[in-house]
């Protein structure tokens, strides 16, 4: 088991949290728990209730649907991370490669953190709104550009 600072460390490494002050992420190190996965364990299925983000130690989790990959997230990577935002099924199943070590964050222990600790949002929502715009960068590339006339 990692200790806070073990996980502070681990955790300004993870993708989703890099834009958040590092005194800030002591908080979501405190609310962090350790969960272990062997290899095709399930962490959660497709229409589960989305309560949690988790975040790859150890290991290799795919996220797929229907039978098709969606993505594959190793170590320093969070998924399910729509959890702590909307209380929606999950939309996807997550299920471990190969043995995992995970930090599952519980969306109610995050809201709870969130009423003092309003940097830590600020910074997730710093990250999510690079990727969006990446991802629409990737998407508007594929399409050709309109002529516009004045």
């Amino acid at each position: 088991m990692l200790t806070a600072i073990e996980k502070v460390i681990f955790l300004q490494n993870v993708d989703i949290f890099t834009e958040v002050p590092t005194e800030h992420l002591a908080y979501l190190a405190a609310i962090s728990e350790e969960v272990r996965f062997l290899t095709k364990d399930d962490i959660y299925k497709e229409n589960d209730a989305a309560d949690s983000l988790y975040v790859v130690m150890d290991g290799k989790i795919k996220l797929h649907r229907d039978g098709d990959e969606i993505t594959v997230a190793g170590p320093n990577e969070a998924f399910g991370t729509w959890a702590l935002f909307d209380e929606k099924h999950r939309v996807a199943t997550a299920t471990a490669v190969e043995d995992s070590k995970l930090l599952r964050i519980d969306r109610e222990d995050f809201y709870d953190i969130l009423t003092d600790h309003v940097q830590i949002i600020e910074g997730i929502f710093k990250t999510l709104v690079t990727k969006l715009r990446g991802m629409l960068d990737r998407v508007s590339s594929g399409f050709p550009k309109k002529d516009v006339k004045e």
